[in-house]
C-alpha cells in the first residue's frame, strides 16, 4: 500500500473559494471567492484551465511538495516588508543602505540596532494561519520542504521543521570571521551576552550601540542574514533546487517571484513536470505560468488547511 492511499483526503471545512470557469484547451486556472466571500481590491486572473483538478484535488494527488513563501506572507502577521519596515528614526535611512557589508564596516552600531528593532518587530507578533497551515500540511506528505525568503523565523515558530531559509534568520548573529554562530534562543550563556542590548538598543543615537564581539577571535558578531551584495548560502539554495526539480506540487506564496535566484525555482518545478499554484493576493511575475492562480491573501485562503 503506498503512502497516498493511506493518506486522508485533505477536505478543508471552509474554503470558500471555487474553481474557475474552465475553457478546454488552456492551461491556466484561476480561484476566485465565492460570491459573498469576495476580496475587495483584488482582480481574479481569467480562468484557463483545462480539466476539474482544484486545489484539494492537487493536494490529494501530491506525494512530494515544495513551498516558496515570501515577505507577503510574514507580513499578514504584521511584520512590514522590508521596504515598508522604516518608521522613526530609521525612516531617514535606505533599507539597502543599512543592509550591507559596506554599511556594517562604516558604522557597525548602526546596523547592529537597526536589526535589534526588527528582532524585536519579529518577537512581538504570531505565526498566522499561513504558517500554521502549512506546518499541518507538512506530515501528510511523503516528502516536504519549505523554502523561505524571510527571516523571521515565523515558519519554524508555527511548527515546520523542513524549512530552508536562504536569507538566512534575523534571530541568528554570527562572528563576522566565521568562528561562530548563536541563535537568540539558544541555552547558555553566549546567546544571553549577544543579544543582551537588544531590549535597551538606542534608536536615537545608535551610532553608539555597542556591538558584541566573538570570544574566539575578537571580530564583531553581524546579523546572519544575507545583505545586498552578497551570495545566498550555497548549500540552502542548492537544496532548494533538489526539492523543487523533484516535487509533484509547487506552492508560491506571498511573493512577486522576481528576484533570482529563488524566482528560477517554480520554474524547475515546472520545467519537471509538477504543477504549480500561486497563492497571491495580486498577481506574481510567475502568475500567467501557474496551474492554478488564487487571489487571496494567503492566510485567508489557507486557514482552513490550519485545522
Amino acid at each position: 500500500m503506498t503512502r497516498r492511499s493511506r493518506r486522508a483526503p485533505i477536505r478543508p471545512a471552509a474554503l470558500g473559494v471555487r474553481p474557475g470557469t474552465l475553457q478546454a484547451g488552456d492551461t491556466h486556472a484561476a480561484v476566485t471567492p465565492r460570491r459573498g466571500h469576495s476580496t475587495p481590491g483584488t482582480l481574479p486572473l481569467v480562468p484557463r484551465y483545462n480539466g476539474s483538478m482544484d486545489f484539494d484535488g492537487m493536494l490529494n494527488a501530491a506525494n512530494r511538495v515544495c513551498v516558496l513563501t515570501g515577505a507577503g506572507v510574514s507580513a499578514e502577521s504584521g511584520i512590514p516588508t522590508f521596504r515598508d519596515a522604516q518608521t522613526g528614526f530609521w525612516a531617514n535611512f535606505d533599507p539597502t543602505e543599512l543592509a550591507t557589508p559596506e554599511a556594517f564596516r562604516r558604522n557597525p552600531g548602526r546596523v547592529w540596532a537597526w536589526y535589534a528593532m526588527r528582532r524585536r518587530m519579529a518577537g512581538s507578533v504570531e505565526p498566522n494561519a499561513a504558517h500554521r497551515a502549512l506546518a499541518a500540511l507538512e506530515p501528510r506528505f511523503e516528502r516536504f520542504a519549505l523554502v523561505t525568503q524571510n527571516v523571521d523565523s515565523l515558519h519554524s515558530r508555527a511548527g515546520s521543521s523542513n524549512v530552508l531559509e536562504i536569507h538566512g534568520n534575523i534571530l541568528r548573529a554570527r562572528c563576522a570571521s566565521g568562528c561562530v554562530t548563536v541563535h537568540r534562543d539558544d541555552a547558555g550563556p553566549l546567546s544571553g551576552e549577544v543579544f543582551a542590548g537588544d531590549a535597551s538598543a538606542d534608536e536615537s543615537d545608535p551610532d553608539r550601540v555597542a556591538v558584541p564581539r566573538c570570544p574566539q577571535c575578537g571580530d564583531l558578531f553581524r546579523p546572519d542574514v544575507v545583505w545586498f551584495g552578497e551570495m545566498l548560502p550555497a548549500r540552502a539554495i542548492e537544496r532548494a533546487f533538489e526539492h523543487a526539480a523533484a516535487c509533484d506540487l509547487f506552492l508560491l506564496i506571498g511573493t512577486s517571484a522576481e528576484v533570482y535566484p529563488a524566482a528560477g525555482l517554480p520554474e524547475a518545478a515546472l520545467e519537471s513536470g509538477a504543477k504549480v499554484v500561486e497563492i497571491n493576493p495580486k498577481a506574481s511575475a510567475f502568475a500567467p505560468r501557474a496551474t492554478l492562480s488564487i487571489r487571496q491573501p494567503a492566510a485567508e485562503f489557507l486557514a482552513a488547511y490550519a485545522e
